[in-house]
């Protein structure tokens, strides 16, 4: 979708799709999906589809307890009755994925027993993400402010529905139909796809007025897509980091996180608001092809800067370059007090490194510079720590993990200079 794109669609047409796309997952024929479920699949297949269908289960049942503070929160009447009949999907994705768990995969005999069955099966990413819906569905019965609302929308329906839905949607229907198994949950899979892609419309459209009608909605925008994409980034790492998962149905990892995040990249397009120009920078690159943000992501991931901590970060010398140029392209310019600028790591467990900005061009090296705007003292580990989201940075600052040295202006305007 192009930049504009948002205005093309009507939030009472988006209403009479829904009224059209009505379907019903108690109708739904598992019959055959019971015996491809033990022949047709193997045992690497299996789990794989234990962990991609878990995902999708417990989210629906996570949206659809979420979404009543959104109606509430809504502006406009006909937002409002939107919103309520997406709610009505998300149990109806639910009631299907209930289904699927009880009579095909044999797991549970109500549905709370079923959505039990799932929790060994989510990852340290995805109960980050979904632990932050929560905490954003309380915030907005609190806050039901413009900007607070837009920070919901981007969570739910970009972040959730558009970055991590939407991409397991394609792969899992792809492999299913080259497989020719589990029709069943092949045409239960394909109804939900129509419909989450009818609420991403909504939730482009929506985010797009509400940024006309309150410009501070963008920086609500920016500074929920910070704060998040650490966690998100991790979501798609497979149990153990078998690679399996993913191969034996016929696709990568790599292909899954690029068609993430080029779905992420054209909603916000859609809906007026190109990555490049959110206010403070945002940790989504488009200065790179997808295959290569991917390609970044993946390493990142696997050498424990992002992520779940399972030990000591790598200190290799290209996941420290990628880390380092992630971080510089991360930087928030509006608090620069004067450009260029150079920002200096000094570590007692790895070696130096250093970032110079000047006017939009970011440098990054290994080395130590005579003289540095600002330098954070430390160890590795505890800044990868804090990057990724795993320790507050003001906490790493306040107990000495972090310690920066620069002149005070410079030290003041630092607090908020970091993406991450």
């Amino acid at each position: 979708m192009a930049s504009g794109a948002a205005t093309q669609i009507s939030y009472e047409d988006l209403y009479a799709r829904w009224e059209k796309g009505n379907w019903r997952a108690t109708e739904l024929d598992f019959s055959q999906d019971r015996e491809d479920w033990r022949v047709k699949l193997d045992d690497i297949q299996r789990a794989s589809a234990l962990w991609q269908y878990a995902m999708f289960f417990y989210g629906e049942d996570s949206v659809t307890d979420n979404l009543g503070p959104y109606i509430d929160a809504a502006p406009r009447e006909e937002q409002k009755y939107f919103l309520a009949t997406q709610q009505v999907d998300e149990a109806r994705h639910a009631v299907f994925f209930a289904r699927f768990w009880r009579e095909v995969v044999e797991q549970g005999d109500t549905y709370g027993a079923s959505l039990s069955a799932t929790l060994p099966q989510l990852g340290w990413g995805y109960r980050r993400v979904f632990d932050r819906l929560d905490r954003m569905a309380d915030e907005l019965r609190r806050d039901r402010s413009l900007p607070k609302l837009a920070q919901a929308i981007a969570m739910y329906h970009f972040v959730v529905e558009a970055s991590l839905a939407q991409p397991g949607q394609h792969f899992i229907e792809d492999a299913l139909e080259r497989l020719g198994a589990l029709p069943g949950f092949q045409d239960g899979m394909r109804k939900v796809s129509q419909d989450e892609q009818r609420h991403i419309a909504f939730g482009v459209r929506m985010l797009h007025d509400l940024v006309q009608e309150d410009p501070e909605c963008k920086d609500a925008v920016a500074e929920l897509l910070r704060e998040v994409t650490p966690y998100a980034t991790a979501v798609f790492v497979p149990p153990g980091w078998d690679k399996r998962y993913a191969e034996c149905f016929g696709f990568t990892l790599e292909q899954i996180f690029a068609f993430g995040v080029e779905s992420l990249e054209s909603k916000l397009r859609a809906a007026g608001l190109p990555p490049e120009e959110l206010p403070g920078g945002v940790p989504i690159r488009t200065d790179l092809p997808k295959e290569e943000i991917a390609r970044r992501a993946l390493l990142l991931l696997e050498a424990g800067v992002l992520g779940e901590k399972n030990g000591p970060p790598s200190r290799d010398p290209e996941v420290m370059e990628v880390f380092f140029d992630a971080i510089g392209h991360g930087v928030d310019t509006r608090h620069l007090p004067h450009q260029p600028m150079t920002l200096q790591w000094d570590f007692a467990d790895a070696p130096p490194w250093f970032v110079r900005l000047d006017n939009g061009s970011t440098q990054v090296e290994q080395g130590r510079l005579e003289a540095a705007d600002l330098t954070f003292r430390g160890r590795y580990e505890d800044w990868v720590d804090v990057a990724a989201g795993r320790v507050d940075p003001r906490r790493a600052v306040a107990t000495g993990k972090v310690r920066p040295r620069g002149r005070l202006l410079t030290l003041w305007r630092a607090r908020r200079l970091f993406a991450t």
